[in-house]
Order: structure tokens, then sequence, then C-alpha cells
């Protein structure tokens, strides 16, 4: 027991700098925001940007490598509670159906640069994966069940590099571009779900919008990543090489589907999940600011040329295939 209490002591200990340096960004953020009417996320991530030597320091680099993984994770599982079957209905089956459509032809796509510009099959798979899905995280999940190479781990480097970079870049760019094109925030919050990487800039742009925008993005993007098991097996079929691997959902997904179902059942007052909702905000506020110590502008500028090529039209791809199907289909 003693040796138990100790162990989360010293978990404790290694991890409240670095907390404390997200959550004291958070802070200054939030006051921002509130004093000056803009996105609360993008000054999180610009000030977090500018304390990125925090991220070597040893002292602080577990606790930011917590507040940008763990508790992202656990702040985006509570959004499950802001998600309504309103929500839900209002993409319907249609929207879903594309979704999946995106993501396959995303896949497609990277398979097909990746021949043209003479790398392998593989790295189409790998760097389709992550544009489709959820970024980095599918990278690494993906490179997993990939055949071993001796250059597999720098291949998996670049693209984990390169979809971070992408994926900063449309945080900030993306609600400026639909926002200028007339879209709502049903459209917007599609969109920003459907084609950001990562789950982190994704719940950022869309809160930059609107809550309504932040939480429709959040649940598309959810049915991305849903898709990643499905896309691990068949990467690991294809291959015939890593089929002992076991494949599951990410925890935070399914907490955020448990809670969307627990929210809709109506048995949860609401002043339960208003508390929840707001330590929801706070926790994606301070994992976006550790996301901003974490970014290293220096490292977006190593990215080799043709692997910059194939992930910046895989993106660009996504965007286009997404704003067709809002402009001639609708959400």
């Amino acid at each position: 027991m003693n040796a138990k209490v100790s162990g989360l002591r010293e978990t404790f200990g290694t991890h409240t700098r670095g907390f404390i340096v997200a959550l004291v960004i958070a802070a200054a953020a939030t006051f921002l925001s509130e004093h000056y009417a803009a996105p609360v996320m993008l000054f999180a991530l610009l000030i977090g940007m500018a304390f990125h030597f925090l991220a070597e320091d040893e002292s602080c680099r577990p606790g930011i490598e917590f507040s940008a993984k763990t508790l992202l994770r656990f702040g985006v599982g509570l959004l499950g509670l802001r998600l309504s079957l309103g929500d839900v209905e209002s993409l319907g089956w249609v929207s879903v159906l594309a979704i999946v459509g995106f993501v396959l032809a995303t896949l497609g796509c990277g398979v097909l640069l990746s021949t043209l510009l003479g790398r392998r099959s593989a790295f189409g798979l790998l760097a389709g994966g992550s544009v489709a899905i959820c970024g980095a995280s599918a990278a690494l999940a993906i490179a997993s069940v990939l055949p071993k190479h001796p250059s597999r781990e720098e291949d998996t480097l670049f693209v984990v590099v390169g979809v971070t970079a992408l994926s900063t870049i449309a945080m900030i760019a993306y609600p400026i571009l639909f926002q200028a094109m007339g879209m709502n925030d049903l459209e917007s919050g599609f969109l920003i779900g459907a084609t950001i990487h990562d789950v982190a800039q994704v719940v950022g742009a869309g809160y930059s919008i609107s809550d309504e925008a932040g939480v429709v993005a959040t649940f598309v993007k959810m049915l991305r990543v849903a898709l990643l098991p499905v896309v691990m097996v068949v990467v690991m079929v294809s291959f015939r090489g890593s089929q002992s691997q076991k494949v599951g959902l990410p925890g935070f997904l399914v907490m955020f589907v448990l809670l969307a179902i627990l929210a809709n059942s109506g048995l949860l007052p609401d002043d339960v999940i208003a508390a929840v909702n707001e330590l929801s905000r706070w926790c994606l506020i301070v994992a976006i600011s550790a996301l901003g110590v974490k970014t290293s502008l220096a490292k977006f500028l190593h990215v080799r040329p043709s692997y910059a090529a194939i992930l910046c039209v895989e993106t660009l791809f996504l965007l286009l295939i997404a704003l067709a199907f809002v402009k001639w289909v609708g959400v």
C-alpha cells in the first residue's frame, strides 16, 4: 500500500511543473480571449509556442506530455456530454457515409501518390492514414502493424512532423477560410471535423468558431477516429505480416460515446452536465496550451520534399472533396 502511495506521489511530482506551465498559459489565454473577443484556443496555441524551450526541460517535459496527450483525450471524452441527438440528426446518414468515403479516398490517394513519386505503398498507407484519420496518432498506430523496414522509423517521424505542421496551419487557416466562404456553424464544424488531421487541432479550430461548431467538429472527428482499427486491420491483411497484433478502439472514443448516450438519457441533472462541460473546456484549453509548448517551428523545415508533397496534396485533396460534398450535397 505504501509503495503504491509513494508511486502516485512520485508520478504527481514529476508531472506538476509541466502541468502548471500549461495551466498558467491556459489562464492567460482565457483572460486575453475574454478581453479581446478572440478565440481562446488560438491564444493558447500561440502563447504556448513562445514557451517551446520548456518542452526540452527535463522537469517540465513529463507534465507537458501528460497535458498534451492524456488530458486532451480526457477532455475530448468528456465532450460526449455535449452531443445531443439533434446534432447527429442534423448531420444525417449521408454525411456519416461521406466521412467513410473521405477516409477511403484519402488512403487511395496516398498509395497512388506514393507510387507515382517512387515511394513504397507502405509509405502511402502510412501518410494516407495519418491524413485521413487522426494525424500523428494514426501514423504511429499504422506504423506499428506495417512490416519491418530499415527506414520505417524515419518515415514515421517525417509523417508525424509533417501532419503536425499541416494540422497546426489548418487549425488557424480553416476557420477563417470557411467563414469567408459563408459557411454556417454546422457546415464549418463538419468541414473542420472531416479535414483537419489531429484531434487537438480539430477541437481548437471548432471551438474558435462557436460551441456548436466545436461539438459537431468533435463528433465528425470521432467518426474518423473510429475507423482507425478498421484501417489497421486492412493494413495488416494487406501485408500479411503482423496478424497477431491486437487492435481496439481508443479509450477516449469509447468514453465519448458512453457519455453521449448518458447525456441523452435524461438521467443527469443539468447542473452536473454544466459542471462537467466546464471541466472539459478547461482540460482542452490546457491541452492546447501544452500542444503549443511542444510545437517546434524549426522541425517543420526538415521534412523531405517528396514526403511533404505527398502530405500536402493529400491534405488539399481531402479538403476539396469535403468542400465539394458540402456544396453539392450539403450537411
